[in-house]
């Protein structure tokens, strides 16, 4: 095949990896490298099938030796199969960026062969925009889990952001539709790439916490060996290779030896030969650092079981212990056939990726937790309302709050309210007491906010009890448009009606609390949620 075919099979192969992240990173041309990346993020524009525009997003090869489930490059799918020379790859980003076309690269792969010998092509193409062209434009490179700790700390050197996938919400799911992956093989890189990046910000060594590894033996007595030996404790530092490093040494074999003999054993990787400078990045002047714009992952929604409250209990987790950039969320479309998998019929669930994305914001700048977000009865997020509406109508006892003595925390915690008002609210009444016509010209939505807000001891005036519309002020136009298309598709009563179960009863719940109206909402029928694509409606109350 030629170049351009290739990278037209190649390219809509990787539609389904979610890379639309900012880069995180400052890094401006100097005359030293071309290309420049900007912390406040790549611009992205979307093509029809999905594809990135901005960002050159791109398998290295679709031969897989892996089976999994749900991806349309598994072994045993027929397709059509090409790949890559990291040459032709290098070349073409290449040309592009010069052209304008992108500003950066996006580069995974199938499992060609082995997770080694796949990671050795993409090494191969990082190095050849790094050192030949002196590409300093951005990076995202994909670890495929199982590879070996040296080739992830080359990678990582010479990325701006990696990644590791993890896939799927759970080790039951994974082992059924990803039986070639494990879940130690993907949280080790994880926690690698964690360490690396801490020790690279507090200045220790040139390796870190990695070592390249010969015939060594475990780190961890009495624990299974992987393939080269290497395993991580929990914290790498304590053991005997940990305080090597912290001195400027590293642990080889069974003896310490110099950086510079390391650099030598671990050239078999390089596709040049490595010199003493090769963790000094020759586009950024004096800077050793390892990718400096994080690691984030990605998991697949709707082709296993889980819960949301799971998934987002899982995302706390991995912000918590790994310290993610991003948590990306990737609706399962269903490609493949398979008993395991929902039928070809299901349509993909981008909703519920959308509340997901929500709920991932208020986990990162709103202080929420996953237990807040969801409880043990409610499992799912709620598909007409955003998270922070269910959770403020859940929650009545807490408001309203009065804006001019509610400290910040209470007022992220309002419909209607983000970050930057929160901030404006504070600074400007330490200068006067708000009015309405105040908190209107700050920014905040008042449409939302004024049903959870006193302004100097008295409600939002004419406030309105209509239970139609308060619901409707709490849902955006797309979801007013979701809710009408669910109606019309699936049953004609509305959601506002008073809907009995089976056995003639309907729950209601009393939401007055203070001036806020009176709501009283009911539970759905088996037959609503059943049509509403089995996503079960929780309560408002």
């Amino acid at each position: 095949m030629d170049v351009l075919e290739k990278l037209k099979i190649l390219a809509d192969a990787a539609k389904y990896d979610a890379a639309c992240t900012s880069s995180g990173l400052e890094r401006k041309g100097e005359g030293f490298a071309m290309g420049s990346s900007r912390d406040f993020g790549i611009c992205h524009s979307f093509a029809g099938d999905g594809r990135c525009i901005s960002l050159l997003k791109v398998l290295m090869t679709n031969y897989c030796s892996f089976d999994c489930a749900y991806c349309v490059n598994r072994r045993s799918n027929l397709t059509r199969r090409t790949a890559f020379t990291p040459r032709e790859l290098a070349d073409l980003t290449w040309q592009f960026y010069r052209r304008n076309y992108i500003e950066g690269l996006f580069l995974s792969s199938a499992v060609w062969k082995s997770p080694d010998y796949t990671s050795e092509q993409m090494l191969k193409v990082l190095e050849l925009l790094r050192y030949e062209y002196r590409f300093g434009g951005y990076i995202h490179v994909k670890v495929i889990p199982g590879t070996d700790p040296v080739l992830v700390e080359r990678l990582g050197t010479l990325a701006d952001r990696i990644s590791v996938n993890i896939e799927l919400p759970s080790s039951g799911s994974l082992q059924k539709l990803a039986p070639d992956k494990s879940k130690e093989n993907i949280l080790l890189p994880m926690k690698q790439i964690q360490y690396k990046i801490k020790e690279n910000r507090q200045g220790r060594g040139r390796f870190g916490g990695i070592q390249p590894v010969g015939k060594q033996k475990n780190l961890v007595d009495g624990a299974a060996g992987s393939r080269n030996g290497f395993l991580l404790k929990e914290d790498p530092l304590q053991s005997n290779a940990g305080k090597a490093v912290t001195e400027g040494k590293v642990l080889f074999g069974e003896s310490f030896v110099s950086p510079q003999r390391c650099l030598e054993s671990s050239n078999t990787y390089a596709s040049q030969p490595v010199d003493t400078k090769l963790f000094q990045k020759p586009w950024k002047k004096g800077g050793r650092t390892f990718a400096p714009a994080g690691q984030s992952t990605q998991m697949i929604v709707g082709a296993s079981p889980e819960s949301d409250r799971q998934i987002l209990q899982l995302t706390e987790g991995l912000y918590h212990r790994y310290q993610m950039k991003r948590v990306f969320y990737s609706a399962y479309i269903p490609v493949m056939e398979d008993n395991r998998l929902p039928s070809r019929e299901m349509v993909p669930p981008l909703w519920r990726e959308h509340r997901l994305y929500q709920a991932d914001w208020l986990l990162r700048f709103y202080g929420f937790t996953a237990s807040e977000l969801l409880d043990e009865k409610n499992q799912q997020l709620h598909p007409y309302l955003d998270p922070k509406c269910h959770w403020a109508l859940r929650h009545p006892e807490l408001f309203p709050v009065e804006v001019n003595r509610a400290s910040f925390d209470e007022l992220l915690r309002v419909p209607g309210i983000g970050t930057e008002s929160a901030y404006r609210i504070v600074r400007a009444r330490k200068m006067c007491s708000l009015t309405w016509d105040g908190v209107k010209n700050i920014g905040v939505v008042l449409k939302r906010a004024r049903y959870f807000l006193l302004c100097k001891g008295r409600s939002y005036p004419f406030l309105s009890r209509n239970r139609n519309e308060f619901l409707l002020a709490m849902m955006s136009p797309r979801e007013r448009a979701l809710f009408h298309r669910q109606e019309r598709n699936w049953f004609q009563p509305t959601l506002f009606d008073d809907f009995a179960d089976s056995a003639g009863r309907a729950e209601m719940i009393d939401l007055k609390k203070d001036g806020n109206p009176w709501l009283s909402v009911p539970v759905l029928s088996d037959r609503q949620k059943e049509a509403l694509l089995c996503v079960r409606i929780p309560v408002f109350g």
